[in-house]
């Protein structure tokens, strides 16, 4: 039912209720079982043991416990119980991060008031907002919360702050006619009132038409229970890295097994050798150091104002090549400040933006003194004095010195607090002007007049009425206009002037107010709003906007860089939205601008036809977000949505990766997401990108490394087994070696610096394998490499004394682990080892020499040389040592160099 089109009696009659009496309590719990309590539904929650169990179903997780039995059955007991502790840590964050998501329907049915104004058998009382059903007359006021979907049936200077639900960056004046003709978006309903939105002024009564989740809020919260939140990239690369690494692990050292045993080699033996060699190929310390990485990226995304509520966020947004942004709150700063001011012909631009009462006006460039302009002065003043947004002024202690800043603070109506800014800036103060005059009455604003009026007695005693709202409202009640040092007729050239002004202003995307007055004769008493507000002088207009965050143009830019769209995505007007998205570079010369109208048209198949070339989608609903974001989808792209409002929360959770806003975000919009800007800025999620893009090039890094090594492993023992020779190394070395190399060193990688052309380079597209742009063949290549010096300089060891099998093996094992070690250096460019300061990463030199020690220790410390089988080398086997490990990364990496340049 569209209740907005209806008449106010058409509505109550087709309800069946009185605006008189309301319902009877018989009624009412009639309605109540027909209709069900006004709450939201939670929908079908598995139980908490169901949700845990189904942690441990990722194939990753199951090749972990794989891990975890061979170790045990090897005796490596260490080894199985770190692998378990492990497997449980992974099972238990993940849970508590499901469990958390479930707090987005908890949050949004917070919103609902919890007691309503009902009229019931024809007397006003208090009801639980769960008891209010379809046809209850509803009374509300200044500061109240709305529990249901209204349809209003009076209002008196009412004003619903409707931006959680629509997106519209000021409340929105309703009024109680009806809205005959076409069909109207949710923010143009104004005769309504919706569940979870807040009355900023004025009061009303309405009655009931939708409760529970028939509501809008109920619409959101069942696109939130049918929304399901998309694996991220992250995932999908491991769990394909997962299944390459067991098929090739247990191909190869089967391989190894059977040529060892046709080669005469004793069998249990050469099972053991292969089960350690599986063990050293399946990657248990993957998931670990992938969640290091993350995490490190997490710590330092905290210290650039952005909080990551579940770890493979920043990776994700990483590779994001859009940004679907909400308007208000993010891109500008939700607070509408005065930029313009027009009177008697003269234009003048004020600077400064927010709150703070700092900033300077200008006229044609040149910077004026605003005690000089009279009329400014009287322009400004009387913006303030038919006023009733309060500024507040608060000290706030910041950082470890604990030193005081000041912020400032809207208390009231935002375009009226734009207008006392705009006097503060012009010098004016609060107790200046209470000191000159006093206010008498009040004529509150409503959506019939489209102004407000008081009436203020001067020092001198002399009263007079100021009036603002609507410039055509306002310009209709005016017979003269100041101009100059007199008042003159308000002609008809005149008020050309003045519409042109209004244009003006509007081109620019700015909501204008217009101020006028009239004196009071001594004896003239005005008691309703229409004696007062006729003959009046027209002095100016204000123009304000909500203002775009200074840094966002050039974070839009470094993103569109960085090979990323920014899209606007807005409850606000059309005019509004362009304006904004093209004085932030969003709007691009040939780019669409789609309003929530267009979008109803067009089919999901339409939008996916043109949705590439749209920059800004204007009036917008939440189904029309969700639209938006599959449809982006649907062309391929990995869609970051941005938002604060309850509206936001569905496409927060459907797209690849949901940002909300830390300061002005709903909770609702925060737990739907993935990253939370507690900065509201905009510039954060730069930064969230570059932190992104790093980690998913340091777990690459970690992979390159890890892999090359595991291969060089198992080739020198295949390569050897082939070649009919002894084993090169015995069963606790390899394992050893895989502990050790794969630990410390792989996990320094993980803190590594992001390369200098990280922004410079396209996002990688969704269907990227983990081992894409070459990275198969500089494993494999180093790896062949790091397996063949390591069987050479066993070779020649053994032929130097071939009854001395143990020193070979030691020559072997030690050129393996410095090979390694050698290599991981290689690892932290894409291009070359020489393409990096090798000291850059601190962390990971610390790794190398730790591991270095743990080496030196096992073939110096004669307890560790039984264990290990090791025994001390000398000066020349050092020396073929080192020459042989450097080979596949000096020698290559020359090569590589050599061919790039």
């Amino acid at each position: 039912m569209k209740w907005y089109k209806l008449e106010e009696e058409e509505v109550t009659s087709s309800i069946g209720t009185s605006m008189e009496k309301g319902l009877t309590e018989k009624e009412a719990e009639k309605r109540m079982k027909k209709y069900g309590a006004n709450k939201l539904d939670e929908g079908k929650r598995p139980s908490a043991l169901f949700v845990f169990l189904g942690q441990f179903k990722d194939f990753m997780v199951l090749v972990l416990l794989a891990a975890t039995l061979i170790s045990g059955l090897l005796g490596e007991y260490i080894d199985a119980i770190t692998i378990m502790v492990i497997v449980l840590l992974n099972g238990i964050l993940g849970f508590v991060q499901e469990r958390k998501a479930e707090k987005s329907l908890d949050a949004l049915k917070e919103l609902s008031a919890p007691q309503m104004q009902v009229l019931r058998n024809g007397e006003w009382k208090k009801v639980l907002s769960a008891e209010v059903v379809p046809g209850d007359i509803i009374k509300v006021s200044s500061g109240d919360r709305i529990g249901a979907d209204l349809r209003l049936l009076q209002t008196n200077g009412l004003r619903i702050e409707e931006s959680s639900l629509t997106g519209e960056s000021v409340p929105v004046q309703k009024q109680h006619q009806s809205l005959n003709g076409l069909d109207v978006e949710l923010g143009d309903q104004t005769n309504m009132a919706f569940m979870g939105t807040l009355v900023t002024q004025g009061s009303g009564i309405g009655v009931v038409v939708a409760t529970g989740m028939k509501t809008e809020m109920g619409k959101i919260a069942h696109l939130l229970q049918s929304t399901t939140t998309l694996i991220t990239p992250l995932q999908r690369r491991l769990e394909q890295l997962g299944k390459i690494l067991i098929a090739v692990a247990l191909v190869l050292t089967a391989l190894v097994v059977i040529i060892g045993v046709i080669q005469g080699h004793d069998v249990y033996t050469m099972i053991l050798s292969g089960v350690s060699l599986a063990v050293a190929a399946i990657p248990e310390g993957l998931p670990a150091i992938v969640t290091v990485a993350l995490a490190l990226g997490v710590q330092r995304m905290i210290k650039r104002k952005a909080i990551v509520r579940k770890l493979p966020a920043v990776e994700t947004l990483g590779c994001a090549s859009v940004i679907c942004s909400d308007k208000t709150g993010t891109l500008t700063q939700n607070k509408m400040t005065v930029t313009h001011a027009w009177s008697e012909g003269k234009l003048w631009e004020i600077s400064g933006g927010g709150y703070e009462p700092e900033g300077t006006f200008t006229q044609n460039g040149k910077k004026i003194d605003p005690n000089k302009e009279r009329k400014l002065q009287q322009l400004v003043s009387y913006g303030w004095l038919c006023n009733n947004a309060n500024l507040i002024e608060k000290t706030v202690k910041q950082g470890m010195l604990r030193k005081h800043t000041t912020e400032y603070v809207m208390d009231g109506d935002p375009t009226e607090g734009a207008l006392v800014v705009a006097a503060m800036k012009a010098g004016y103060t609060k107790e200046g002007l209470e000191k000159h005059f006093q206010r008498v009455t009040e004529f509150p604003f409503d959506s019939a007049r489209k102004m407000m009026s008081v009436i203020v007695k001067d020092a001198r005693g002399r009263s007079f009425i100021i009036t603002k709202g609507a410039p055509d409202v306002v310009l209709g009640q005016c017979t003269k206009i100041a101009y100059g040092s007199n008042e003159e007729a308000l002609t008809s050239k005149r008020k050309e002037e003045v519409e042109a002004a209004v244009d003006q202003l509007a081109g620019r995307a700015l909501r204008t107010i217009a101020i006028a007055y009239r004196p009071l004769g001594a004896q003239e008493v005005c008691k309703q709003p229409f004696e007062a507000e006729r003959g009046l002088t027209f002095i100016g207009l204000q123009g304000m906007i909500d203002p775009p965050r200074p840094e966002v143009k050039d974070s839009i830019a470094e993103c569109r860089q960085a090979g990323i769209k920014t899209v606007m995505i807005t409850g606000d007007h059309k005019v509004t939205a362009s304006a904004i998205a093209s004085q932030l570079g969003i709007l691009t010369k040939h780019g669409k601008v789609l309003d929530g109208q267009m979008l109803t048209q067009l089919s999901v198949a339409e939008l996916e036809e043109i949705v590439d070339d749209v920059d800004v989608y204007a009036r917008v609903s939440p189904e029309h977000k969700l639209k938006i974001v599959k449809a982006l989808q649907a062309k391929g792209h990995i869609v970051a949505m941005t938002g604060d409002g309850v509206n936001d929360a569905p496409a927060i959770k459907a797209a690849n990766i949901g940002i909300a806003m830390g300061i002005t975000g709903t909770d609702v919009a925060k737990e739907a997401s993935s990253l939370i800007l507690s900065d509201d800025n905009f510039a954060t999620i730069k930064a969230a990108i570059k932190e992104g893009r790093n980690i998913y090039e340091n777990i690459r890094k970690f992979i390159r490394y890890m892999m090359a090594s595991n291969v060089g492993e198992i080739l020198v023992m295949l390569f050897a087994m082939m070649l009919g020779m002894p084993l090169p190394l015995v069963a606790i070395q390899i394992l050893w070696i895989n502990l050790v190399t794969d630990g410390l060193p792989a996990m320094a990688l993980g803190m590594d610096q992001a390369e200098g052309d990280v922004m410079k380079r396209a996002p990688r597209s969704p269907n990227e394998g983990v081992f894409a742009r070459g990275l198969t063949w500089k494993i494999l290549s180093r790896g062949f490499m790091i397996g063949v010096v390591t069987l050479v300089a066993f070779w020649v060891t053994l032929q130097a004394d071939p009854n001395d099998l143990t020193r070979a093996q030691t020559v072997a094992f030690v050129t393996l682990v410095m090979a390694q070690l050698i290599h991981v250096f290689d690892c932290r460019s894409e291009y070359s080892v020489y393409h990096r300061n090798p000291f850059e990463n601190k962390y990971l030199v610390g790794a190398v020499l730790i591991s270095t020690l743990l080496m030196l220790a096992v073939i110096y410390y004669p307890p560790l040389q039984t264990v290990f089988h090791t025994v001390a080398l000398t000066g020349y086997e050092w020396l073929l040592v080192l020459g042989m490990a450097s080979i596949p990364t000096v020698v290559l990496g020359g090569f590589q160099l050599m061919k790039r340049k």
